[in-house]
């Protein structure tokens, strides 16, 4: 066979055409334009220009609905066609096929949307081929119906889905719709062949198309102009869906069903196609991005409301289609068929990453024996684990999870908060794992009073997103700042609870303060805790307004400020970050150097009218305790503490250099989460007792903590090499893990959202400092510290520990031998320093990168 310019193939017998019949230039092919053109205004408008051919009275309008119009406007087109078609000789006889892709392949044909046709021949003569194309575009364009055509072979059509991705995936939606069907048979089942035995090759070329698309089309739930059919989650991302579905990598509806937010990928689905289908009836034109100006009247047509219900509707439909593309996407990637010497790689391994949960081919899933109905905390612990290495949640655990997960009951226990604030703490990873979870359902069972807020549209320009994804854009931001405050977990409900009160009338303020002291109690905070967070919330505006608003070298507007706060410094440090981090998540340009010195400056002038903050101070030791330090000798005690899965661990033995350092790395090594530590001595002997919770199953023997303990002791392990090696380990797996899947490792090394911080406090007593560590928690910290002390030469008299979540607030009183009491302090400074996770550059940290 050979090819013409116009792409026809060789000559041989075609359709009989009559001299009669209509052609371009014959009267006949006018009137089929006229009417065909009739035809579309009547159904676009719903007024006969007859008066004579409709119900309704010539000039009333009473136009169909959206789904309705599509509907006729296919019926309308593919008649036209088909009668057109039967008229110049395209029967199922004649080597000729009548193919639509398109809008109208999918029977989603819009008012102005092209028209996409293929004129399928089977080898004829060109001379015939092109009357047979011109009898049947001219008309079409007469009637001034946007046409985008071609006339190939089957052969040559398949040939141009074999090298064009984008006509591929067009030719995958073709359907016939008159002539020889056979052809039509052969070229949907050849293209559809070639695109499932071609997929593996094509893939990342298709995957990047799509964030390309992406990149230049912005995302339809957080733009205020979207485009519809390109943005993020738009119309072409249920085109996708069903490209690897057809390729047999997914099932093209993942994940999500008419129950959960966005009512399912079929209803979100349909209402863009509702909103575009309005946008094309009120521009009068092909339009796929929806302009401020027309979003009232497409509410209104719509029976939505006004333009901040469509943009609420909109948001919802744009993420359930975008979290569907996701998942979609990542199931698609695992299941690509391997080839050669692919087929003999390991399948992949299930990795522990949490208590029932694991890690499994760069997915988060359950493990074998999780018992999700009799687990409520598993939904967090899942969602942490996530969060922080970055790898997403299966569709399937998150499906299991809503369908099995019982209630968390109230007030929840320490571990569930503790695993809610890890997910917040890990700064952007929070971002996609919230999405998840509320796309799924979860997210609204943990906190109900969200529903209010979800796809809530913002009421002015300078917000970039909608008002829900504000609040995690917020606490992201947030995790960045824990360190300079006192109460981070406290900074990271309140940032995401701040906005909490939109969407429900009066100061948002107000309720959602009220609403703060609701969740506070169900999350199980102390009632000061509460007081303090629900303050927070009640006040997030105070710092900036007055800043921006007031004079602030005015005496009476700081003495305002510092009365409104009760005098409390805790409630100033907290508004101060969340000022910044509400503000940097809000849009572009909403903070800088103006507005952050006037906050700084009005805050600096508060402190000077607000009292010192008391001294860190050692907690009092248990009776009980002091009793076995008497007795001398090593003793472990293992006793289950005041919540489920926690246990308090003491150590009390012979104070000596380099104990506190070696019972914490005992701990570690065992999988035992430090949440909290007292460190004392009495009797010349150290009591250090440590609130714990097992990473895994059940906690160990205190005898066989003990026999470890006495080993390190004796110089017969190195406790702190064995930390480093474990590290250094699943670091390890996790990039063979990225690298057996074919991407980038989800945590190459370990960074901290927040830059680490010590203060130093002067005490009472000669030679005696008091350090507070401020920084993200790592796997053997505690021992890591005590070690950094001891080669310091720095006694550890006294310690408070506490980890808030992925944050740590360690105090130690330290004995200072040196007589230089400043080099001494910038010496061990660096030694602290240098052993907690360092801050994520600034590139990655602006790029999401984990």
């Amino acid at each position: 066979m050979h090819s013409d310019p116009n792409g026809f193939g060789k000559s041989g017998p075609g359709p009989t055409v009559s001299a009669a019949g209509p052609g371009p230039d014959v009267s006949g092919g006018s009137n089929e334009a006229a009417y065909l053109a009739r035809a579309r205004r009547q159904l676009l408008t719903g007024v006969s220009e007859s008066g004579q051919d409709s119900p309704n009275p010539a000039g009333k309008r009473h136009p169909l609905g959206a789904s309705a119009l599509r509907d006729a406007f296919a019926d309308l087109h593919e008649y036209w066609l088909a009668t057109k078609g039967a008229e110049i000789g395209i029967r199922h006889d004649s080597g000729f096929a009548l193919v639509a892709v398109g809008g109208l392949g999918r029977r989603e044909l819009l008012p102005f949307s092209d028209l996409d046709l293929l004129l399928l021949h089977e080898e004829m003569d060109p001379a015939v081929v092109s009357q047979v194309a011109d009898q049947l575009w001219y008309p079409l364009w007469d009637a001034h119906v946007k046409l985008d055509h071609s006339v190939r072979t089957v052969t040559q059509a398949l040939h141009v889905a074999d090298t064009d991705i984008i006509a591929a995936q067009g030719m995958l939606e073709a359907r016939h719709i008159v002539g020889d069907i056979e052809l039509t048979n052969l070229l949907i089942s050849g293209v559809r062949r070639q695109w499932r035995t071609d997929i593996r090759n094509r893939f990342d070329e298709l995957i990047a198309q799509t964030k390309s698309r992406w990149e230049r089309s912005g995302e339809v739930a957080h733009r205020a102009e979207p485009d519809l059919k390109s943005g993020r989650g738009g119309l072409r991302d249920v085109q996708l869906l069903n490209a690897l579905s057809i390729a047999q990598l997914t099932d093209g509806m993942p994940g999500l069903g008419p129950e959960l937010p966005g009512g399912g990928l079929a209803l979100a689905h349909r209402r863009l196609l509702d909103v575009r289908t309005e946008l094309h009836r009120v521009a009068g034109r092909t339009r796929d991005q929806l302009h401020a100006q027309d979003a009232d009247e497409i509410g209104a047509a719509l029976r939505i409301g006004d333009r901040f219900d469509l943009a609420r509707m909109l948001s919802d439909a744009a993420r359930t289609i975008s979290y569907s593309v996701d998942v979609g996407v990542r199931t698609a990637a695992n299941a690509l068929p391997r080839r050669g010497l692919d087929r003999l790689r390991r399948p992949p391994v299930r990795r522990p990453l949490d208590e029932g949960v694991v890690e499994h081919a760069g997915e988060v899933v359950l493990a074998r024996d999780a018992r999700p109905a009799k687990d409520p905390g598993l939904v967090l612990r899942v969602a942490a684990a996530s969060a922080t290495t970055g790898m997403p949640m299966s569709a399937s655990t998150l499906n299991r999870l809503a369908d099995n997960a019982p209630e968390l009951r109230e007030p929840w226990p320490k571990e569930a908060l503790n695993d809610l604030l890890v997910m917040l703490g890990s700064g952007s990873g929070a971002i996609a794992a919230i999405e998840a979870l509320d796309r799924t359902g979860l997210w609204g069972r943990l906190l109900p009073e969200w529903g209010a807020v979800r796809d809530l549209p913002p009421r002015d320009s300078v917000h970039t997103w909608t008002v829900d994804r504000h609040l995690v854009e917020t606490a992201a931001r947030a995790s960045g700042f824990t360190t300079r405050v006192s109460r981070p977990d406290l900074l990271m409900l309140a940032a995401l609870l701040h906005d909490i009160g939109k969407g429900r009338g009066g100061d948002h303020s107000v309720v959602g303060a009220e609403l703060a002291r609701q969740i506070g109690k169900r999350l199980g905070l102390w009632p000061s805790d509460i007081a303090l967070l629900a303050a927070t919330v009640r006040h997030h505006l105070l710092l900036p307004h007055t800043a921006t608003r007031r004079d602030i070298e005015d005496p009476e507007t700081v003495a305002r400020v510092v009365e409104t706060l009760g005098g409390d410094g805790v409630l100033l440090e907290l508004l101060q970050a969340l000022a910044e981090a509400d503000s940097l998540a809000t849009g572009p340009g909403m903070w800088g150097d103006w507005k952050s010195s006037l906050i700084g400056e009005l805050v600096r002038r508060c402190r000077l009218l607000i009292a010192g903050e008391d001294l860190p101070v050692p907690d009092p030791l248990d009776p009980e305790h002091l009793a076995l330090a008497a007795t001398g000798g090593i003793h472990v005690t293992l006793l289950p503490a005041d919540s489920p899965n926690t246990y308090v661990v003491t150590v009390i033995a012979p104070d000596q250099q380099g104990l506190l350092s070696k019972a914490a790395a005992v701990l570690a090594l065992n999988s035992l989460r430090v949440h909290t530590a007292s460190v004392g001595s009495a009797e010349g002997s150290a009591v250090d007792s440590f609130v714990v919770s097992p990473k895994f199953g059940a906690p160990p023997q205190a005898g066989l903590l003990r026999q470890e303990l006495i080993r390190a002791l004796e110089g017969e392990l190195d406790l702190l090499d064995m930390l480093t090696a474990r590290e250094e380990e699943a670091r390890e797996i996790r990039r063979a893990a990225a690298v057996e899947e074919g991407g980038e490792a989800a945590v190459p090394v370990q960074y901290a959202q927040a830059p680490p911080r010590v203060i130093w406090f002067d005490t009472t007593s000669a030679g005696e400092s008091i350090l507070e560590l401020r920084a993200e928690d790592r796997p053997g910290l505690l021992s890591r510290l005590a070690d950094a002390f001891d080669q310091c030469d720095a006694d550890v008299l006294w310690a408070r520990v506490s980890t808030l979540g992925s944050s740590v607030i360690d105090s130690f009183c330290l004995a200072l031998r040196d007589g230089d009491t400043r080099r001494k302090r910038e010496e061990i400074e660096r030694a602290v320093l240098g052993v907690v996770p360092p801050e994520m550059p600034e590139t990655e940290r602006d790029s999401g990168v984990q």
